[in-house]
């Protein structure tokens, strides 16, 4: 993010995720209001998802706010278009877009060309509560805020999961950040990956760390295309990994594909939970940012 523009958020929920008066919106906006004023957020908002915000009596949580189209009328698209626009001042710097997982929007073109746009333009994309929430507390710590002490539990990470997953065009990438950020990973207390990654990620940590005790340093499960993604979904369904980074290639058709999706559609059933990072410089940016949080508790 950029130290002078205000930065540009997309922001909609689905219809189960708005609602309600404890629903991922209304627990977004109470949560993390603070930081959003901290950072002076434009917010870009699809019909409904305002309206459900202004139901709630939450609209001034969002210091500025441009109203998109409803969905039927092609507000998720247009949001689409921000993210690849190259304008300053009309492009979008983040997408917040909190996916019931069981809700059929979720799997319209619109929607699944957003996250892949967001993969390809470098511009994070937040498809749960709890990626929301993190990602702004880091940006709002980064930017001078004061570290919200309801997180710090998430925070403690000898007691926390992650899981490192790369395609294979990205294996390379997946390396040198694990090397670059080898300090704050070394810290969680349980590491997964799956097949090719993990054996490569225990030989670096081999070269780090020793040969004894490198060598256990990811477990490993079966490799993607095997089921690996499919264990790894049940561990985050039983709350054993909060944070999944998956460094994808979009450019490339997989066989798999299905199995990809069923562990995002994991993480965002657990959305007040899990979060997936797929984006490169955004999980460089993440990981650094995560460096700062946790030596702040």
């Amino acid at each position: 993010m950029t130290d002078n523009k205000k930065l540009r958020i997309g922001l909609i929920a689905n219809r189960s995720h708005q609602d309600a008066p404890n629903s991922a919106l209304v627990q977004l906006l109470r949560g993390a209001g603070p930081a959003l004023q901290h950072l002076q957020a434009e917010m870009v908002i699809v019909g409904r998802t305002l309206d459900a915000i202004i139901g709630h009596g939450l609209v001034e949580n969002c210091p500025l706010i441009e109203r998109f189209p409803y969905g039927r009328d092609g507000g998720l698209m247009k949001l689409v278009s921000r993210v690849v626009d190259s304008t300053p001042e009309l492009a979008i710097d983040a997408v917040i877009y909190l996916i019931d997982p069981v809700d059929p929007s979720s799997v319209f073109p619109e929607a699944q060309a957003l996250k892949r746009q967001c993969v390809i333009h470098r511009k994070p994309f937040l498809a749960t509560l709890a990626s929301a929430r993190e990602w702004l507390e880091l940006e709002a710590k980064a930017a001078g805020a004061e570290a919200d002490v309801t997180l710090n539990s998430s925070f403690v990470l000898a007691q926390e999961g992650i899981a490192l997953i790369a395609h294979d065009a990205m294996k390379q990438r997946m390396l040198a950040m694990a090397e670059k950020h080898f300090a704050v990973l070394d810290r969680f207390g349980y590491r997964y990956a799956t097949g090719t990654t993990g054996g490569l990620l225990n030989q670096l940590a081999q070269k780090i760390k020793g040969e004894e005790a490198g060598k256990n340093w990811v477990k490993p499960y079966l490799s993607g295309p095997m089921g690996g993604d499919a264990q790894l979904a049940e561990l985050v369904l039983d709350r054993k990994i909060r944070r999944i980074l998956f460094l994808e290639d979009p450019h490339v058709a997989r066989q798999h594909e299905a199995d990809i999706q069923l562990l995002e559609r994991a993480a965002r059933t657990v959305t007040d939970y899990a979060q997936v990072v797929s984006e490169v410089d955004g999980a460089d940016r993440w990981l650094s940012l995560l460096t700062q949080r946790i030596t702040a508790n």
